[in-house]
């Protein structure tokens, strides 16, 4: 049971560098076809970068049905486990917390929630194939924290 947790949990861990991998060097890469209209404004409510999406829950699916088929492969359907897990955090992230694609209210409080979110943000000011930063969905660099405003009476103060 314990090693199944962690195959989860791993998977989970591991799909964050397999999605800034595949953000940077395919969406943004041979690939930049299906995920153009995600940098840019279009009408409709679903985008061809989408496709990923169908791309990932093919792999999730297909190793979820493999390992459940075929007991040596029993792994497989924990791995796949994680990849789904993966996959629904970045729905609630990605699509519905930062794009808003379902209408929800909500204010990020938590600042590691807002340096996400921010990073995000600083991806999306470039709307072409390079220049872009921020490649992760569910890490962000502490880079992109809120710095703490200063005081007008500090900073003319230290001015001095």
């Amino acid at each position: 049971m314990l090693v199944n947790v962690a195959l989860v949990l791993g998977t989970f861990v591991f799909m964050e560098g397999v999605a800034w991998f595949t953000h940077k060097y395919v969406m943004h890469g041979f690939l930049w076809s299906w995920h153009l209209d995600h940098h840019n404004h279009h009408k409709g409510f679903f985008e061809w970068n989408d496709l990923f999406a169908l791309v990932f829950s093919t792999v999730a699916i297909t190793l979820i049905i493999s390992g459940v088929e075929i007991p040596e492969w029993r792994f497989l359907a924990w791995i796949g486990a994680g990849v789904t897990l993966y996959g629904i955090f970045y729905f609630l992230f990605h699509d519905v917390i930062v794009h808003r694609r379902v209408k929800i209210k909500f204010k990020a409080k938590n600042p590691y929630l807002q340096r996400i979110i921010r990073a995000h943000y600083v991806h999306h000011q470039v709307h072409t194939k390079e220049g872009a930063e921020a490649f992760g969905f569910l890490y962000a660099p502490k880079k992109y924290d809120v710095l703490p405003r200063r005081s007008a009476n500090k900073s003319s103060s230290a001015a001095l």
